[in-house]
Formats: structure tokens, sequence, C-alpha cells
């Protein structure tokens, strides 16, 4: 189980090392004069969201904070996996919801927070519910949080820079200025392409974190056939009773309601289902796929 973390967490690096390439790609195409204003600018108010994005999210999606005494169980379960992970247990909430899904956000460990819906309560068994929980806490854990707002400000500085561009190719004068950049034809598939592969690569660590998260989750409950049964429910759930939730906040479930296929997998923030419940099986196995 651990190969296959280090080996999601290698990705996840390799991917971030990605996006900062495309940065400094940008920055060097792009006039200096504009490019770092545009840089300070999405690189703040990312840092604003990884502070609020918690409450917002929980707000957004209409979550309460649940009682211990309302669901002892479940908060027992939250602190034993929190104590298996080395971190505080998080605070958990419920969301009043026929759809079954969860999600965890927060900026650190100190500051975790699970939600969890009560369509999942009624649709997973406890050892099911136990596999999504050491899930949602592998994601607090792994500081995916930290991660996805790095991957965003990146993305979104690189974004800013290519609308720079795009307004200077329009509207900044001769291609031969000294500060142009290229050509106005290169200066505009930069600003075409640039953000698009940004977006590819902020969407590939996203999915990357969920492979870890699951990788991880097997290892906090030593069950991973539990969170791959939760898998299968959840996605069959999913299906028959598309979760209401804001396109914002897609990322951060654990089964994504904007699914796709295709070419458009290439755009959705979560892998494959299938394809995290064979390598959540091929834990049971050894490395080795079940066919």
């Amino acid at each position: 189980m651990d190969i296959g973390i280090r080996a999601g967490q290698l990705k996840t690096v390799l991917l971030l090392g990605g996006l900062t390439a495309l940065v400094v790609g940008a920055g060097s195409f792009a006039a200096p004069s504009y490019a770092w204003a545009f840089a300070i600018a999405g690189v703040a108010m990312n840092i604003g969201m990884w502070f609020f994005s918690d409450r917002l999210v929980l707000r957004t999606s209409g979550a309460r904070l649940l009682d211990p005494a309302e669901s002892p169980d479940l908060h027992g379960m939250v602190r034993e996996l929190a104590a298996a992970a080395g971190i505080p247990a998080p605070k958990l909430y419920l969301i009043e919801a026929d759809y079954a899904n969860a999600f965890a956000t927060g900026r650190n460990p100190a500051h975790g927070a699970v939600a969890v819906t009560s369509g999942l309560l009624r649709t997973l068994s406890r050892r099911e519910v136990r596999g999504v929980v050491a899930h949602e806490i592998a994601h607090i854990r792994n500081r995916d949080v930290t991660i996805a707002t790095v991957a965003a400000g990146l993305a979104a500085v690189i974004s800013g820079i290519a609308n720079a561009v795009q307004f200077s190719a329009f509207f900044g004068g001769s291609s031969d200025d000294e500060d142009g950049g290229g050509s106005l034809l290169g200066s505009l598939l930069f600003a075409l392409v640039a953000p698009i592969a940004a977006s590819l690569v902020q969407l590939a660590i996203s999915r990357s974190r969920e492979y870890v998260a699951d990788a991880t989750a097997a290892r906090l409950t030593g069950d991973p056939e539990a969170l791959a049964t939760a898998l299968e429910r959840l996605a069959f759930a999913a299906d028959r009773r598309p979760a209401q939730v804001e396109p914002a906040t897609a990322s951060l479930y654990i089964v994504n309601p904007l699914t796709g296929s295709g070419l458009a997998s290439l755009f959705s923030t979560h892998p494959p289902m299938e394809e995290r419940i064979a390598r959540l099986r091929a834990l049971l196995t050894g490395g080795r796929r079940v066919a």
C-alpha cells in the first residue's frame, strides 16, 4: 500500500512542477511589467480562499455541526481513524440530503472537517461508512486542500498572464515592441493554449490526490474492500439520484456529481470509478489486478 501512496505523491510533485514550469514559461513569454501584477493577484486570491473556503463550502452545502449525542458511533469512528492517521479528530458535519456523498475540507489537520449526507448514512453499511470516512480523513492528513489551493493559485496566475497577453496583443501596440512577447498570432495562441494546459494539469493533480486518498484510507482501515464496495454503491446511487451541489464544490466530494467519459474525462476532477475500485481490490492481491 505504501508503494502506491509514494507513487501518487511523486506524481503530484511532478504535476505541480509542470504547473510551475508553465508559470515560468508564461512569465518569460509575457512582459514582466504586467505579468507580476497578475501573479500577485492570483496568489493573494487563492491564499484568501485557502483561509476561508472551508466555512464557505460548509455553508453552501447546508452542512450543520453534528452533536456527538446524535451519533456517538460515527463520532467514535472519526476519532479512531483520526488517531490512526496521527491527526486531531476533525469536526463532523451532517448534510440533510437524499443523495449519498461526503467530503472533507480544512486548510490543515488542525482545522479539518468531514461532512457526510444523511443519504450516505442510509445507503451504506457501517463497514462501508468507515471506508468513506477514512478516505476523507486521508484527504485531511495528506493536506490535499493545501495542494489543491497551490495548484489553483498557479493555474490562476497562468490564466491571468494569458488574459494580459491577449489584451496586449489587441491593444498593446506593435508586435515589435520590446515587451511585446512575440507576434500577434503567437500571443493569441499562447492566450488560448496556456489556460487549457494549466487546467488539465490542475485536474490531473485532483485525480491523483483521489488515488492517494483511496490508498491511504485502505492503509488506515486495513480493509480496501470496504471502500471499494462503498464506491460501487455510491456510484450506482449517484447515477440514480444525482447530487444537487454547486459545481465549484464538486471536486471535494468522494463521488463526483459532474461525471464524464472519453474526452470529457480529461476535464473531470475525479478519476474513473472503475479504476479506483480496481486499484483498491489490487491491494488485496498484492498489487495484481483481478480480472
